[in-house]
């Protein structure tokens, strides 16, 4: 190689190696003590290894769509209760993806749903016990993107279906329809804008429009409430498990950040919209 090339190639090589470094540090760097700070008052976090589990893939399929659920650990003759449970995507745009409150005696003790991770990062759920103590568990995603994607639905199509709301309910194997532990469903038709898709024909960002507020219960007796962001995935899909205590209906309440409100009440035995 002539001493002219090598002069060329040192220049290269060093940049190279400093992008390489970066994207290292990039990569390194935890952002969970500002978010424990931020989100939480740095108030201590006990490790929730037996309190509560979150499950999400290893590798998403979709990172738009990545599912999540977040399961009680707590033993039957533990006398606590799980009284509020917040999910934190450390390097989402906007971290806390959703605030969930668990209705007092609903027994709530699992809360599935989807959202959008946008970079390789860990994921933690922080529940806060009826003792007044915050214990913490995480799990490790590999997806990239998912904030950023475009809309699977044009945006005629998701405004002629804002609103909409489904619910499905299931008896759980060797329950009668009024006892034990039920499993329901609550889907809503929203795109849930995250602000940081791209209109494909004006090359603008899209605002940010989602569900900001959605509140479960029955004969007015909360089941769960979440309190939503950005993250949460188009046409939010909430899926628990509860306990009857013989109401007669299910209802739903949804607010968005433009402030429509949307209700809607089914009767506890079937299912439907």
């Amino acid at each position: 190689m002539s001493a002219a090339a090598r002069l060329l190639r040192a220049p290269l090589l060093g940049a190279l190696l400093v992008l390489a470094f970066a994207t290292a540090k990039a990569e390194d760097y935890d952002p969970w003590p500002g978010l424990v700070q931020d989100i939480f008052g740095n108030r201590p976090m006990n490790d929730g290894a037996d309190v509560l589990a979150v499950e999400m893939p290893a590798r998403a399929e979709d990172a738009s769509l990545v599912p999540v659920t977040l399961r009680s650990k707590l033993s039957p003759a533990d006398t606590r209760r799980i009284k509020t449970i917040t999910l934190v995507i450390d390097k989402n745009p906007a971290p806390m993806a959703a605030k969930f409150t668990l209705g007092q005696d609903a027994n709530v003790t699992a809360i599935s749903t989807r959202v959008r991770v946008n970079n390789y990062t860990d994921v933690h759920a922080v529940a806060e016990l009826s003792d007044g103590q915050l214990y913490v568990t995480k799990v490790y995603v590999k997806a990239s993107g998912g904030c950023s994607a475009p809309a699977a639905k044009n945006p005629e199509e998701a405004k002629a279906h804002i609103g909409q709301m489904r619910y499905r309910q299931f008896a759980q194997a060797g329950d009668g329809a009024m006892s034990g532990a039920r499993e329901a469903q609550v889907m809503i038709g929203h795109p849930n804008n995250s602000g940081l898709q791209m209109d494909q024909l004006t090359q603008l960002y899209i605002p940010a429009f989602f569900i900001d507020d959605l509140k479960l219960s029955q004969d007015g007796s909360l089941v769960l409430a979440m309190e939503g962001g950005i993250s949460i995935s188009e046409d939010p899909n909430i899926r628990f498990t509860y306990v009857p205590n013989g109401a007669k209906h299910f209802e739903a309440e949804a607010k968005d950040t433009q402030g429509h409100l949307f209700q809607h009440e089914w009767p506890v035995e079937g299912s439907g919209s």
